[in-house]
């Protein structure tokens, strides 16, 4: 047995014994009398450089035999059915032109031609009387031309017609061509040509109302022009796409559709669609039992397909350079079928009549399970929580917090309540049964399973089928693992600046009867240069605007004796300008989905009166608090439910010292390691306050004389920062 590989094909010894399988069933397109037989083959060689293999046959035939081509490797198979082969070969090496050689296959009463090729050809298939000639034309590869042959006209030129041409947007913004055909015998013949893909319907007339230029552009598909036209005694169809595109074009009867999907775009990323991802083949059927275009594929494939009883019926069919799972996908959807795969072996039958049998063997499972014999197991938790483990083998929702833990800022102790863990069963252990019908459809357990657990070894008991324990041992292998531990970190810092500015002045006048000239200057002047003392009962602040709080002060007094009046001026003037921050720096760690709160503060001790009890002494509390639930996604990123308190001693009131709260509670989500600004608070206070003597308080520039001013700028800001770091897995236990 000689091995070809200029071909492009597979070993003819190792394909030998699929393709000896190949449709055993009756084909009734191909009209030959029984007992007919192949005699001979030879090829030759056309004018045109073209190469025809010549098939005599002892009998004169009514029609074409079924036709298939192969893209990798390329081929060319024709399908004899009630024919035998009486030439004696099973293969013969030619290398004339594209066709490397011929095989002659006989399974039962089928004979098949197989015809490898040394690359991508077209073809034609003509009839007279009692020979076939099947005429082959190599493609280059160089021209881009990217098929592997052309669909071949069926039996003898006849006229055919176009009825309507329609374009379609499909599901996933692929372009549809769809071509409604006179009948199903119109030759085609699909090439890409440059850019543009070419489809010829040989001997087809078109009508003068389709003869036109589609714009297609507004559906957003890659097929921007559809052009129609006659040529010669032929119809074109002229595509032009843009962008990134694949095609594929199949008939179903009547009719022809053509498929151009995008290959970028936004609607290449959608992946609903399914994938296609089988080697591509051609077929040309007219008129096929559905049984022997499954054979065909079960040959190509070397797969097991197995067709039920009720599969039946003709098809008739074009498939272009298509995979062959989704040629498979479009003959079953045409004829009503569908298929189940189980390792190398595709099932096919009706829709209902699989849909029918799954149905009887889910029934009967259940059936099976009911009657089972329970079987108890101990399952010994190293992670999980044995009563969070039965609430999700019950179908509950497994939840960040256990059994009677909270969290909050709170004044008392810690803010978290740990579980009271007593000897008593209804601290330590607890249980979970089927309820039947209200069972949740998500629970793992049976109807008639339970499960119980003791907290105190962190054990769990179920009672359930020998299925039903396999099926739990898998969820407690994804469930029971170590928890990711997180390190928060927050910054609270608080930034004031202050600056504030007061002017006042006093001002008096008196006058008493008394010789001399005295003068004295300083604050409350009441002093003479020569010691002598100024009397006591002069009124020295007619006018007396001085600041609220101790500022400096400039004064000067003037007494005359001539006119027995002492003038006495002060200036009091105060400028003061603050800055400060206060950082506060909490940090927590906690595992994933466990509260954590950290407090810092002190208690302000202030007196209260009651009626009763006396006098009491009484605290509030002053706190810096972190409270933080964190959730460790798969892709390392945190979900944090936080809050962060700082308070602070404000003024002191009759009732107590009053407490400056600032608090943010949130839910943020950030990725490890980076910090997040939760938020923050700007303040700014600006007041300008005028004290003034009406009217002389208003007189240009000695109306200063006359009025005090103060002026306050106070801006504060607190900022709140956040960042989760993950802790290395030596640190958590994971391995």
């Amino acid at each position: 047995m000689k091995r070809f590989v200029n071909g492009g094909f597979r070993c003819a010894a190792l394909r030998l014994l699929a393709l000896a399988t190949a449709l055993l069933a009756p084909v009734s397109s191909w009209a030959a009398s029984p007992g007919n037989l192949i005699t001979a083959l030879s090829v030759v060689r056309a004018q045109n450089e073209d190469r025809v293999l010549k098939i005599v046959l002892k009998d004169p035939v009514q029609g074409l035999p079924v036709t298939f081509t192969t893209v990798n490797p390329n081929r060319i198979v024709l399908d004899f059915s009630a024919t035998g082969n009486g030439a004696g070969r099973v293969n013969e090496v030619v290398n004339a032109g594209v066709i490397a050689s011929y095989q002659v296959l006989e399974a039962g009463e089928r004979t098949r031609v197989v015809m490898n090729l040394t690359g991508p050809a077209t073809y034609e298939l003509r009839q007279d009387r009692n020979v076939i000639l099947a005429v082959v034309r190599g493609v280059e590869a160089a021209k881009g031309v990217q098929i592997a042959a052309s669909f071949p006209e069926v039996g003898k030129a006849k006229a055919h017609a176009i009825r309507g041409i329609d374009f379609q947007r499909g599901k996933e913004g692929e372009s549809q061509i769809q071509v409604a055909l006179s009948d199903p015998g119109v030759g085609v013949d699909l090439q890409q040509k440059g850019q543009a893909i070419q489809v010829d319907f040989m001997n087809t007339s078109l009508p003068e109302r389709l003869q036109r230029r589609m714009d297609v552009t507004e559906f957003s598909t890659p097929a921007q022009t559809i052009e129609a036209f006659a040529q010669g005694q032929h119809t074109r169809l002229v595509i032009n796409p843009k962008g990134k595109w694949d095609y594929s074009a199949h008939q179903i009867g009547n009719q022809f559709i053509l498929t151009i999907r995008p290959l970028d775009g936004p609607n290449a990323a959608q992946t609903d669609r399914p994938q296609y991802s089988g080697e591509k083949l051609s077929l040309n059927f007219q008129n096929v039992e559905v049984r022997a275009v499954l054979q065909v594929i079960a040959d190509f494939t070397g797969l097991n397909i197995i067709a039920s009883d009720t599969v039946s019926g003709n098809v008739t069919l074009r498939l272009k350079d298509v995979p062959w799972d989704q040629a498979l996908e479009i003959i079953l959807r045409a004829r009503g079928l569908d298929k189940r795969m189980s390792g190398n072996v595709i099932w096919v039958a009706p829709r209902d009549e699989l849909v029918t049998k799954e149905k009887l063997e889910l029934e009967a499972r259940k059936s099976i399970s009911e009657l089972e014999p329970l079987t108890t197991r101990n399952y010994a938790l190293n992670y999980i929580r044995a009563d969070e483990a039965v609430s999700v083998l019950s179908g509950s929702s497994r939840s960040g917090l256990s059994t009677g833990e909270s969290a909050t800022c709170s004044p008392s102790a810690t803010g978290i309540k740990a579980e009271a863990v007593s000897s008593g069963a209804s601290a330590a252990s607890g249980s979970a049964a089927g309820t039947g019908a209200a069972a949740s459809s998500t629970r793992v357990l049976s109807n008639r399973g339970g499960a119980s657990y003791d907290l105190t070894t962190n054990t769990m008991v179920v009672t359930d089928t020998v299925d039903r324990h396999k099926s739990i041992e898998a969820v407690l292998k994804n469930i029971d693992v170590p928890s990711r531990q997180v390190m928060i970190e927050a910054r609270i810092v608080i930034a004031d600046d202050t600056f504030s500015r007061n002017l006042g002045a006093k001002l008096g006048v008196a006058a008493k009867r008394q010789g001399g000239n005295f003068a004295a200057s300083g604050t409350d002047a009441t002093a003479l240069a020569s010691g002598t003392s100024v009397t006591s009962d002069l009124t020295t602040t007619n006018i007396n605007l001085p600041l609220a709080s101790s500022a400096g002060a400039l004064g000067y007094t003037v007494l005359s004796a001539s006119t027995n009046t002492l003038l006495s001026l002060e200036l009091q003037a105060l400028e003061a300008e603050n800055r400060g921050k206060i950082v506060s720096n909490p940090r927590v760690v906690t595992t994933n989905l466990r509260p954590a709160v950290i407090l810092q503060g002190t208690q302000i001790p202030y007196q209260t009166t009651s009626g009763t009890s006396g006098t009491q002494t009484s605290f509030k509390d002053a706190l810096l608090c972190l409270l933080v639930s964190p959730q460790v996604l798969n892709n390392g990123d945190v979900i944090l439910n936080v809050e962060v308190q700082k308070d602070a001693q404000g003024a002191d009131t009759t009732a107590g010292p009053a407490i400056n709260v600032k608090r943010v509670k949130t839910q943020v989500r950030v990725s490890n390691g980076e910090t997040a600004i939760l938020g923050g608070i700007f303040e700014q206070t600006l007041r300008d306050d005028v004290t003034k003597v009406p009217l002389l308080g208003d007189v240009p520039i000695l109306g200063h004389l006359f009025k005090t001013t103060q002026k306050r700028d106070d801006k504060s800001e607190m900022l709140i920062f956040l960042t989760p770091r993950l802790l290395d897995e030596r640190l958590t236990g994971l391995k």
